[in-house]
């Protein structure tokens, strides 16, 4: 019995070699590069299976001395897409929109066919820091799509366009290792029957609805919008998840920009720290603003202060705030800062400061 099975399973072995064999040398014919090595992986896994070990090794070794373990496309080669980096700083993020990222990741790693992902928030909420941050957790390289290089005013090029960008997605030699981002989608999927939008561009996002449809499940793709109010509802839909951005209280916004001020703090080696003059300072603000600008405030504040002068940076973080130096002591004291942190803010001394309050000088 255990004789017949196993003749069987030759016979299967060789019908299969035969199949990859015709296949290989169709890919050839074709000029496929990737089917081509995917087909030669799939042969030297037979031979693996059959007991061949040597010739599966040696096969395997001629594939590794081609370049296959990044994506078929790159910079260099593809007009669609554009590599960017993965993040390697730590991502300051809601709790909320951590846990939905953390499951993402675990889809993703189950390998079930969920890997098509929609980020949507205002701008400055970290989408695409996000995707960058999701790269490097997952050991993958990330490819942008270049939108200025798939639109075109030409009658029906845009979706013949499409139609290559996600030919070359699908045919990506490690697919397993790509994460393929449309950032700002919003330029291919407002909806259809907005009347506003242009025809060839509805056009265009019922060519995305396709591809979307059968694209290649290993490849993992991730769109960003600002518009998601305005967004087609049917390529709503072609997504596995959407996470929303927007779920930032004042108490997160003021946390994170806590931990952004850290950070450039040990970049510059700057040890002078006030956490408590820090929120006062940024609880001057109305309505604090999502991390990209928060970013660029402190970051500036920090970077432009004087290196001589650890308390600097205070100045100018309550001018950026207030779009006024920080002179008018009574006006400090009706925003309850005390002394101390006046005497930091003003750039004087805590006895003089005591000094002019007492005598009701509100400017020097």
């Amino acid at each position: 019995m255990w004789y017949k099975e196993y003749s069987k399973y030759k016979r299967g072995v060789r019908i299969v070699k035969k199949k990859n064999v015709i296949s290989l040398i169709k890919y050839y014919t074709e000029k496929n590069d990737a089917g081509f090595r995917n087909e030669a992986y799939e042969i030297a896994k037979g031979f693996d299976a059959s007991g061949d070990y040597q010739l599966a090794e040696y096969i395997m070794s001629l594939l590794s001395n081609v370049n296959t373990f990044v994506p078929q496309v790159s910079e260099n080669v593809s007009p669609f897409f554009e590599k960017i980096e993965a993040n390697t700083d730590m991502l300051l993020l809601p709790d909320e929109i951590t846990n939905d990222l953390i499951g993402v990741v675990n889809a993703i790693e189950h390998h079930i066919g969920i890997n098509k992902f929609l980020f949507q928030g205002a701008p400055g909420t970290g989408k695409t820091e996000a995707v960058k941050q999701l790269a490097r957790i997952l050991n993958r390289d990330i490819f942008m799509v270049d939108f200025s290089a798939v639109i075109d005013s030409k009658l029906g090029q845009t979706q013949k366009n499409l139609s290559m960008l996600f030919k070359e997605i699908n045919q990506f030699v490690q697919p397993h290792k790509a994460i393929v981002m449309f950032d700002e989608i919003d330029a291919l999927a407002l909806d259809r029957t907005n009347q506003n939008d242009l025809r060839e561009m509805g056009r265009a996002t019922s060519a995305l609805l396709k591809e979307f449809d059968r694209m290649n499940e290993n490849v993992v793709l991730v769109a960003t919008t600002n518009l998601y109010q305005h967004f087609d509802k049917a390529l709503i839909r072609r997504f596995d998840s959407v996470i929303d951005f927007n779920r930032y209280s004042q108490e997160d916004l003021l946390s994170i920009s806590e931990k952004m001020l850290d950070r450039y703090l040990d970049k510059l080696k700057l040890a002078n720290r006030d956490i408590r003059l820090f929120r006062k300072i940024m609880k001057l603000m109305p309505q604090l603003p999502y991390p990209g600008e928060l970013k660029n405030l402190i970051k500036t504040s920090v970077a432009f202060s004087n290196p001589n002068d650890g308390m600097d940076y205070f100045r100018r973080l309550y001018y950026a705030v207030c779009n006024e130096k920080p002179e008018d002591l009574k006006k400090l004291q009706s925003q309850k800062f005390t002394v101390r942190e006046m005497e930091i803010l003003v750039g004087r001394s805590k006895s003089s400061v005591a000094r002019d309050l007492k005598e009701g000088v509100s400017n020097e």
